[in-house]
């Protein structure tokens, strides 16, 4: 699937900034990939169980990304951190 647009929430921000410089960079490489083809091997994109629309992606072996797919090809950011953010995604 191809996204036409990449949409950020509020917490997808926070989180983002908190991140140190090179895992900036690795989660804007992910987003990108994400963008592209979500069935990439790198990310291991997978629905996030007992969580009916959200989405989990590989940033690097320790971090994640969390998102959802929207009508009208919408890729909304929801958080990226460690393991931990998926009890909260």
């Amino acid at each position: 699937m191809l996204f036409s647009r990449v949409e950020r929430a509020d917490s997808f921000v926070s989180d983002y900034l908190r991140l140190p410089s090179y895992l900036q960079t690795r989660t804007e490489k992910a987003i990108a990939l994400l963008v592209r083809d979500m069935r990439h091997p790198s990310l291991q994109a997978k629905r996030i169980q007992g969580a009916l629309h959200i989405w989990e992606a590989r940033v690097t072996r320790r971090y994640r990304l969390t998102f959802e797919i929207h009508p009208g090809k919408i890729l909304w950011l929801r958080r990226v951190g460690t393991h931990d953010i998926l009890k909260t995604p």
